[in-house]
């Protein structure tokens, strides 16, 4: 028995529906872009996090 939660996209994203979404499924968790639905990312739960605090932390921006 599969196990998912509905896709769900960040408060930021436009109205035109351009947005990074993400759902559980079977505890994995689930990354698309909503114009290319078809094209999912599949992690885990720990990689996410550790991509998360990457992002908060600003740990991926080019020195310029």
């Amino acid at each position: 028995m599969t196990s998912s939660t509905a896709w769900q996209k960040s408060s930021y994203s436009e109205a035109t529906g351009n947005c990074v979404e993400i759902r559980t499924h079977d505890g994995m968790i689930e990354v698309r872009e909503s114009d290319r639905p078809a094209d999912v990312i599949t992690t885990t739960r720990t990689k996410f996090e550790a991509l998360l605090r990457g992002v908060k932390a600003r740990g991926f921006e080019r020195a310029t």
